[in-house]
């Protein structure tokens, strides 16, 4: 189930297809009328042609899992030096907080020698196919702006999100799904539904949210005694009368209604389909871990279903998971997670690979910030052996759709607390999945209330050094 978001912007079904909006410009004008979400021409060759972004809500400790320091383990226990942390706010640590080591050993991995801690052995498998980035930082160090600025680039609930922004410049391959579905696992999300608005964009391009269990997407199904051909007479007519209302009032809002309704029909279908994975092989549910109607395999589950909707044409697969905030028993609290997600995110490279799919499907992995280096432990809050929220530094990888694989690329320094070699900002990934996907991120723009808006903002470059 999709509870009530932590920025209190409600729950959501069919009803996110339907949204009100008032306010937007009526300049949009890509794609026929008839289906907003058609494919449209990019701005040049694409690499990718779709994106599954594995979003670890919450910010994973990279220092658990990616970024190895035993200046950490050197120090441990001790002050960091005031030199480090001049200057600092953190959310519920004083920053001159004792140094804390890595708790968990590494190793290196693959002909690449990428260096991963004993708690991602499945990912230690396919690290040839990847590219770690560990040189990310952010502007924001609270969760619910962090998480609606990585998807949205802005830490203000209100502006499309990168899903809305794919399917508003370049549309769908998929006739009955939508262009952009949201995934989730783990629990309730902090950036909540604004992280799949569609924002200022026609309602059309929102992020549709799939549930783990029941009906796909709530109020999809007929009620009792209502036949096909009833709901398609009913449709009909309300097609007829909303067409007229659109030629006399000319809101595009109007046109993006009918679409809704002509999607949910097509759906009724499709979804129940596309979540049935009893057409996959023992070998591949294995693979990914996934069983279906199992709350703790949902993100196994997830990540299965993300592969199928790809395969189907779907544009951008969100596929969240909480539970990444570990205040206090870092190490407890990470071995849970990756126990949780590993072995199917992994799986996801492994799979995508063997069916010809990882060439031109681009797979984002990571949260909304790092941990810090320092430790978090308060009587008071009944903390001890935690990281703070850290948004100088952390680490993502990139596999597939154009990415150059077996790479790590940044560097953080010997105490993993700022990107000192290559840093990459969050709207610098933004930038490069967007040339990943063909479009120039400064082109892609949609003018709302007298001004030009795009999803990196007024700055961000393509990190070139990832592009294979």
């Amino acid at each position: 189930m999709f509870g009530t978001c932590g920025v209190g912007l409600g729950k959501i079904a069919l009803a996110s297809l339907l949204a009100n909006g008032a306010g937007r410009s009526s300049a949009f004008a890509l794609g026929p009328a008839d289906n907003p979400i058609a494919p449209r021409a990019t701005h040049f060759a694409p690499r990718a042609k779709r994106v599954i972004y594995l979003f670890m809500a919450g910010a994973p400790s990279q220092l658990e899992l990616f970024d190895n320091k035993p200046k950490l383990r050197e120090l441990d226990g001790k002050p960091i030096p005031p030199s480090v942390i001049a200057g600092q706010r953190y959310a519920f640590i004083q920053p001159d907080a004792a140094v804390l080591a890595p708790r968990f050993p590494f190793a290196k991995h693959g002909q690449c020698g990428a260096e991963l801690s004993d708690r991602l052995p499945h990912l230690a498998k396919v690290v040839d196919d990847i590219a770690f980035v560990k040189s990310v930082h952010t502007d924001q160090f609270n969760h619910s702006p962090a998480q609606i600025f990585c998807n949205t680039g802005s830490p203000i609930p209100g502006r499309p999100a990168m899903g809305s922004w794919l399917s508003y410049g370049i549309g769908s391959d998929a006739d009955d799904l939508p262009s952009f579905v949201v995934l989730k696992s783990g629990g309730n999300l902090s950036g909540g539904a604004a992280m799949w608005s569609a924002g200022f964009l026609p309602t059309s391009h929102a992020g549709v949210p799939f549930r783990e269990s029941g009906d796909p997407i709530l109020h999809l199904g007929n009620p009792a005694g209502y036949d096909d051909k009833a709901q398609r007479d009913s449709l009909d007519v309300m097609r007829k009368m909303n067409e007229r209302r659109l030629a006399a009032v000319g809101d595009p809002e109007i046109q993006t209604r009918i679409n809704a309704y002509e999607m949910a029909y097509r759906m009724q279908s499709a979804a129940p389909e596309l979540m049935d994975f009893s057409s996959e092989s023992p070998k591949t549910m294995e693979l990914y871990g996934a069983k279906p109607g199992d709350g703790k395999a949902a993100f196994a589950n997830n990540c299965l279903l993300a592969r199928r909707m790809v395969e189907r044409g779907v544009r951008f697969v969100q596929v969240y998971d909480s539970g990444w905030d570990h205040h206090s028993q870092v190490e407890k609290g990470v071995t849970s997670k990756a126990l949780n997600t590993d072995q199917p995110a992994a799986a996801l490279i492994q799979d995508l690979k063997e069916r010809g799919l990882l060439d031109d499907t681009l797979v984002v992995w990571g949260g909304e910030f790092g941990r810090t280096p320092m430790v978090e432990a308060s009587a008071a809050l009944g903390r001890s052996q935690g990281r703070d929220h850290h948004p100088q530094a952390f680490t993502m990888w990139f596999a597939g759709g154009g990415i150059k694989p077996g790479i790590t690329l940044g560097a953080t320094d010997e105490l993993g607390f700022n990107a000192v070699e290559a840093p990459v900002h969050v709207h610098d990934v933004q930038a490069t999945i967007l040339h990943l996907l063909g479009l120039n991120h400064e082109r892609l723009t949609y003018r709302f209330q007298g001004r030009d808006f795009r999803l990196t903002d007024v700055f961000g470059k393509v990190v070139d050094g990832m592009l294979a």
